[in-house]
């Protein structure tokens, strides 16, 4: 079968050696006209003309004849013989005297028992070929020297080269136009077709090959020509195109068949002539200049193309091997790219870009999966067709001809219709197919990048600047980080430039609101620490701190951070309420490997106060019990350096008489080992355990220092009002009130007040509750004064603008101490450098104005934009 729709295919070769006829063989009463092929002789393989020669198998005559026949054990060693012949010329076998072959054949017998190489030619008489052809004998001569001496076959060129018979060449011209015919009509041939062939090599041999061609050529095109006026007037219809193909598969068979017998033609003079093309092209050549060009016809064929290409594009079903057959045809004529591919890429775009715009739109908010599912459907469509029927040179425009239409133009509606919802659903396979189809648009990728970076900044600030949110803020930053770091892992495959915008976003919109997430962060971060957050396990609570720290990062002012989280962690060592002293530390390493070792040098210094506290009471307790003093109060004191420590307002209040008295003996006891030191005792952070009598038994209550100085009142008496304990205890009337609030109106209330109510009012009359019953022996009352108040939360950020101011001054004091000089500007840029939170240009004016005044620089007499440090 012959291979429909290749270029150029390679033709069988001419019919095997059985098929060829005898007289390819030397043989006696044979003449030959030899082809420049190599032909099996006696078994062995003779070279085209150009070659030596060789007859097998060649043996030499011995000089000396011998009469042994007994030692022809030795290998016989080809004879060639060097003469080297022309196409032209001609080899006379033909003539010799039979005698003298046989006396030749009788002298090789005889001297088979020498060891030299031995060899005999033979060659046969005279006679006629079967084609007519008669050589003329007389050529060949043997020349000897003496009777009974070696015999030597010598070889000479005929004296004038074989003529062909009259009309040979018209008759053998008729019957290979017969056998073109036949083929081209389809009926049958009625030569042998290796006669064919061996005529074709004959007429080649004899210099007729240009005459040939030309016959060959005319036929071939006469052929040709008579097709063409079925398909002028033939209607556009899927008829016309399987008719144009049918004709192209029968002229591609016609021409391999053609081919096939002209085979020697092909390799000898049209091999040898590069400006001719060889028959295959020159059946492609004639097909593609009386068929395909006619303009009719190649107009009729791509319409139809393009028609069945858009009815299956609208889902019909096609005929495809039609048109991949079609399509291979036009690339075989080296017609496809200028009649075929510029056409379909041309409508191709119109298609898509009113496809695009169509479902654009067709509603106001395109439901954005469904598009880019409908999108990637279509490319999916257009690379199976360049797979099945197309040619592989058009993959990369048609692509990117859909990419263009169906994406390109619609990158901004795409992502401002859909990339919201997307997101807030979190729907990760259509984020992966939105990522990988913009990533196959130039510019498409940088415009997913910005409405990403939008997506994160518009999210994260609804998070951070409503107040409303503040409770839940931190876990809802949390989250949305998590959520964002997922979908770059999946959906965005790692792309650096999605991990730094996100980044960048998130400290943009955590910063909008000043100093409250940095608050907030270290509260969170206090409500995990805090012991009796059962919630997580070690390593889990490490995770969420990990996670902490990564928020922790975008924030411009740590040290609003660093102000909050000393203060709740100093209640955690204090009270004793720290869950874990290893989550602790680790939370205290992950500051330090952020920060610094001096944002952290405080906050170790307060472990390192609670160490020594621990070792100073083993000492004292010691102390205790060598001077033997009585007493039936447990003291346990911490020492906290002031330094390392938050600020606590101090507050004087009546302790009982015992009470002073244990202050007094620790406070002998510290100074004689330290001296030079000052103790100032911090009421407010005090706690005791006392032990309470009720109906119910014996309880004991875990309370403050100013809930411990109001219960132990009630050891005096039964009832008092609000002014009586305040001038008893001598504790501030705001924190009394919450002190009793905490006693009277909590869940455990071991006083009673009158009248009831939420509040503490003047003149409210409290009791000791005799009744009071709890399922737990050891009662924690809660602390009401270790909760923050608006004034402590206050006092603390003051306490952070007046330590930024103190950076700053030194901050101007370093940079002018170096440079000595400097302008306005410059002094505001490099102290923006080294300041590590945010700062107003008018803070900065103010700080300068005050180191002038106090006369750490001044103002350049000549130019007032200029300042000099002033030693």
């Amino acid at each position: 079968m012959f291979p429909t729709g290749l270029s150029s295919p390679n033709p069988p070769p001419p019919p095997t050696q059985e098929a060829r006829p005898a007289a390819t063989d030397v043989k006696p009463d044979s003449g030959n006209i030899t082809s420049p092929k190599k032909r099996k002789i006696n078994g062995s393989e003779r070279e085209d003309a150009a070659d030596t020669i060789s007859s097998s198998p060649p043996k030499t005559l011995n000089s000396s004849s011998s009469s042994s026949s007994s030692s022809s054990s030795s290998s016989p060693t080809p004879l060639h013989i060097q003469k080297k012949l022309r196409f032209e010329d001609s080899v006379d076998f033909i003539g010799l005297d039979v005698k003298m072959a046989e006396e030749a054949a009788a002298a090789a017998a005889a001297s088979c028992s020498n060891n030299k190489s031995k060899a005999v030619f033979l060659a046969g008489g005279a006679g006629h070929h079967a084609n007519g052809l008669t050589k003329p004998a007389g050529s060949g001569i043997f020349s000897t020297s003496k009777p009974g001496a070696a015999k030597k076959l010598v070889i000479k060129n005929f004296k004038e080269k074989p003529k062909l018979p009259e009309n040979y060449t018209q008759e053998t011209w008729q019957k290979l136009k017969e056998a073109v015919e036949a083929i081209q009509n389809s009926t049958s041939i009625k030569y042998n077709l290796e006669e064919l062939y061996q005529a074709v090599e004959n007429l080649c041999s004899h210099k007729i090959s240009a005459k040939l061609y030309k016959q060959l050529r005319a036929v071939c095109e006469d052929h040709i020509k008579a097709q063409i006026n079925q398909f002028r007037e033939y209607p556009l219809h899927v008829l016309f195109l399987k008719k144009i193909d049918t004709c192209w598969q029968d002229h591609c068979r016609q021409m391999i068949m053609v081919r096939s017998i002209f085979l020697f033609l092909d390799r000898t003079y049209v091999l040898q002539n590069s400006m001719l093309p060889s028959i295959w092209d020159m059946g492609l050549e004639l097909f593609r200049f009386y068929i395909i060009s006619d303009l009719k016809v190649q107009s009729k064929t791509i319409d139809g193309i393009l028609l069945l290409v858009e009815r299956e594009r609208n889902g019909e079903a096609i005929d495809r091997s039609l048109l991949r057959s079609l399509l291979s045809m036009l690339s075989d004529l080296q017609i496809y790219q200028d009649s075929f591919e510029q056409r379909f890429l041309e409508e191709t775009n119109r298609l898509y870009a009113a496809e695009g715009q169509r479902l654009m739109q067709e509603r106001e908010v395109i439901y954005v999966p469904d598009y880019l599912h409908h999108v990637n459907k279509r490319l999916e469509e257009e690379a199976d067709r360049v797979i099945t029927y197309l040619d592989q040179s058009t993959q990369k425009p048609l692509i990117a001809t859909v990419e263009k239409q169906l994406l390109g133009e619609h990158l901004t509606a795409t992502l401002q219709k859909g990339l919201t919802h997307l997101l807030d659903e979190n729907r990760i396979q259509d984020l992966c197919l939105l990522y990988q189809l913009f990533s196959r648009v130039r510019g498409g990728v940088q415009v997913l990048l910005q409405h990403w970076i939008e997506y994160i900044k518009a999210f994260g600030s609804t998070i951070v600047i409503n107040p409303e949110k503040d409770k839940t803020m931190v876990q809802e930053l949390l989250d949305f980080k998590d959520k964002v770091d997922h979908v770059i892992d999946i959906c965005f495959m790692k792309n650096e430039k999605f991990v730094n915008a996100m980044k960048e976003a998130f400290e943009t919109f955590i910063n909008k609101r000043p100093n409250k997430p940095a608050e907030l962060i270290a509260k969170h971060v206090d409500s995990k620490l805090r012991a009796g957050n059962k919630e997580a396990t070690d390593e889990e609570l490490e995770k969420m701190l990990d996670k902490i720290m990564i928020i922790f990062r975008f924030i411009y002012g740590k040290d609003v951070f660093e102000a909050f989280y000393k203060k709740d962690l100093a209640k955690r060592l204090l009270v004793g309420k720290s869950a874990s002293v290893d989550a602790e530390k680790s939370m205290l390493s992950k500051l330090k490997h952020e920060c610094g070792a001096a944002f952290t040098s405080k906050l170790e210094g307060m472990f390192k106060d609670m160490e020594l506290s621990k070792d100073i009471m083993v000492q004292f307790k010691q102390h205790m019990q060598c001077q033997n003093i009585p007493g039936n109060i447990e003291l346990t004191v911490n020492i906290l350096t002031m330094g390392y420590w938050p600020t606590y307002v101090p507050m004087e209040v009546h302790l009982p008489p015992e009470m002073v008295r244990l202050q007094e003996i620790f406070k002998t006891f510290y100074l004689g080992k330290h001296s030079g030191r000052k103790l100032q005792w911090q009421s407010t952070l005090g706690h005791c355990v006392l032990k309470a009598e009720y109906k119910e038994g014996k309880k004991e209550l875990q309370v403050s220092l100013f809930q411990t100085l109001v219960l132990l009142m009630f050891n005096e008496g039964e009832e008092f009002t609000l002014e009586e304990i305040k001038l008893a205890t001598g504790i501030e009337d705001s924190e009394l009130r919450r002190t009793l609030q905490s006693l009277a109106c909590g869940k455990a209330r071991v006083l009673t007040k009158i009248p009831k109510s939420k509040d503490v009012e003047d003149g409210d009359k409290f009791s000791c509750n005799d009744d009071f019953k709890h399922k737990l022996f050891r009662i924690k009352i809660n602390q009401i004064q270790m909760k923050e108040t608006v004034e402590e939360q206050a006092s603390t950020t003051e306490r952070v603008f007046q330590d930024r101011q103190y950076q700053i001054d030194a901050a101007i004091v370093r940079i002018m101490k170096m440079r000595k000089t400097l302008t306005h500007n410059l002094l505001m840029s490099e102290v923006y450098n080294q300041l590590k939170f945010p700062v107003k240009p008018a803070d900065l004016k103010k700080r300068i104005e005050s180191l002038i005044d106090r006369d750490y620089m001044e103002r350049d007499k000549e130019n007032p934009n200029q300042y000099n440090y002033v030693a």
